[in-house]
């Protein structure tokens, strides 16, 4: 059985839980982090010094698998996409493989931080605190990492090519915040597209009908 630790509300967390309900895991998650505290005790340091969300155990009550703990939303997802469903949302193919690892990471190092102002400002700030030059900037910034995604994906259906993969899980989740914040945004048909096929998944259903908080 695998362990979730973390918060639904964090997009971090809802990578982990959409990837195991593709891969119909038996799971279980505990709520910790912002309201729920529990991330600063000792015992949930032993699993992540950082003490951040989301870690997970994966092979409890398994008699055939040592308990494993792993940190970093990102490394969670290829770690169980990997074990549990290679060739599926795990790429066996070389190349189809690297272009999905190269999107997780560009959701990481460029994407996520392209909103990451517009986000804490629009969300997380009183409005007479929020500064319009950092919410400005951040839609910029958005606006070109965002047109990114819509030329890849006027080209192919998914991030990694001709099926959905690990990377439209990472990606999903960033773009889903995207579109929940009260924001101005230019009109991208083709990331548009692609949202509402993930929106109809069954296992996406849950986390993409979440809030932006």
């Amino acid at each position: 059985m695998l362990r979730i630790w973390g918060r639904l509300s964090s997009v971090n967390v809802q990578k982990v839980v959409w990837c195991a309900r593709e891969l119909s895991l038996d799971h279980e998650r505990i709520d910790v982090g912002g309201a729920f505290g529990g991330v600063d005790t000792p015992e949930f340091k032993a699993m992540n010094p950082n003490g951040m969300i989301p870690v997970i155990e994966d092979g409890l009550n398994d008699s055939s698998d040592a308990r494993f703990v792993l940190w970093e939303s990102n490394a969670i997802v290829r770690y169980l996409s990997a074990r549990y469903g290679p060739g599926n949302l795990y790429p066996l193919e070389l190349h189809e493989r690297a272009d999905a690892d190269r999107w997780m990471d560009w959701q990481t190092t460029s994407f996520s931080p392209s909103m990451v102002d517009a986000f804490l400002q629009l969300v997380r700030t009183p409005e007479d605190q929020r500064d319009a030059t950092r919410i400005e900037r951040s839609r910029q910034a958005a606006e070109r990492t965002t047109a990114i995604l819509d030329t890849v994906l006027a080209k192919q259906p998914y991030m990694a090519g001709q099926r959905f993969t690990m990377a439209d899980i990472v990606c999903g989740c960033a773009a889903h915040r995207w579109f929940g914040l009260p924001i101005e945004r230019p009109a991208r048909p083709h990331l548009e597209r692609w949202m509402a096929e993930l929106r109809d998944r069954r296992a996406a259903q849950e986390v993409l009908a979440l809030p932006v908080v």
